[in-house]
């Protein structure tokens, strides 16, 4: 095993290392292209450039070996090969360790780390890494949206989006940077123009707060008298009634707009799963599948059966269904189809091909019919 003694470092890289790392920096990086390296102190950034006194991929695998010696006891460092676990969100050590180790992939364990992380600590693994991929990670994390990291890591993001390669990142820019007061209202209408011609714009706005989709609609016609029948059910805090009275709402037609729009000329499959995972999240109506109905056929009989057999249905539902009368029940009955729909829906498309483009709008077709024609009885 490797220990410190084995470590051939130049006596002035030694030197310098050492007092950097009793001076407690917040995080490294290391340039390999000019064998730089960077530190982030309480004072600022300082830099060391390094004398390799061997190729430079092995000084390098040096300086990381003093590195963790010295921040963890042990000269492993970070294991790189466990990349998969580590966009997992399983980070090793403490994070505040996982910065000082010069290592990319600790500094993306810190990014993807699944539990909360501080504003501070977010901080230092953008200045550590500035990317992407880290930019999206660090947006999920509750502090740094409030913080003013967010609106800063927004605006790399929103830089860079016309240059996005991969359609599923596409959406999950969107979502990330339309969180809370990352974007403005001009913003959102241009991103909104562009999602015209780039289909994956209208599911990153589905997982937006619905009343800042920036088009033009009003409540239902019927949404009033809905609201009045559904009185006693609403103040049960009746989650049937609730779905049927949003999806009604101003907020509710902008939302299945961007329904329908993003179901014209889906691009790639990723894309549509990353949708139907937004249905499931905002339609939480309880049913058994946790993952959305996989057969369409049976999620369309269940909700005709539910709005004309009362033995069926949850008690819930049957006091909504009481409350609404008769000429009602088809905007229920297109509420309790919608939310059925999740992720494992599109099993029985998906499974064994790759499909993409024409081929895969064709395929979508006997399932889009159905959602078209629900989402059309909600907006009439």
């Amino acid at each position: 095993m490797p220990n410190e003694s084995a470590i051939q470092l130049s006596n002035e890289d030694n030197l310098r290392l050492n007092v950097l790392l009793a001076q407690k920096p917040h995080a490294i990086r290391i340039n390999e292209s000019n064998m730089t390296l960077y530190s982030l102190t309480a004072k600022g950034e300082v830099s060391i450039k390094l004398n390799p006194t061997v190729n430079d991929e092995q000084y390098l695998r040096w300086v990381r070996e003093l590195l963790s010696m010295k921040v963890t006891g042990s000269p492993g460092g970070y294991p790189v090969f466990l990349k998969r676990w580590t966009r997992m969100g399983y980070a090793h050590n403490t994070l505040e360790h996982m910065l000082l180790l010069g290592e990319p992939e600790a500094i993306a364990a810190v990014a993807y780390y699944d539990g909360d992380l501080t504003h501070e600590i977010a901080k230092r693994v953008w200045w550590t890494n500035a990317n992407t991929d880290i930019a999206r990670q660090l947006l999920k994390h509750k502090e740094v949206v409030d913080g003013e990291l967010g609106i800063e890591l927004t605006a790399f993001l929103m830089e860079f989006l016309p240059f996005e390669e991969k359609q599923l990142d596409i959406v999950n820019t969107i979502r990330l940077c339309l969180q809370g007061e990352l974007t403005s209202d001009k913003e959102r209408t241009a991103l909104w123009k562009k999602a015209k011609r780039k289909n994956p714009y209208y599911v990153g706005f589905m997982y937006g707060n619905p009343e800042l989709i920036p088009e033009k609609k009003k409540a239902s016609t019927n949404y009033d008298e809905l609201v009045k029948r559904l009185e006693q059910p609403l103040q049960n805090k009746n989650i049937y009634a609730i779905t049927l009275v949003f999806l009604l709402s101003e907020a509710g037609q902008k939302w299945l707009t961007a329904f329908k729009l993003a179901l014209h000329k889906p691009v790639d499959q990723d894309v549509v799963i990353s949708l139907f995972i937004s249905i499931e999240q905002r339609l939480k109506i309880p049913f058994p599948e946790h993952r959305g109905v996989r057969e369409i056929a049976d999620g369309i009989s269940r909700a005709k059966l539910y709005c004309e057999d009362k033995a069926a249905c949850p008690n819930e539902l049957i006091e909504v269904i009481e409350a609404l009368g008769k000429n009602h029940l088809p905007q229920l009955e297109a509420t309790l189809l919608l939310a059925q729909l999740g992720e494992d829906t599109l099993i029985p498309i998906f499974s064994g091909n790759d499909s993409v483009g024409v081929v895969l709008r064709r395929r979508l077709l006997p399932l889009i019919t159905p959602i078209l024609e629900r989402i059309d009885i909600l907006m009439s």
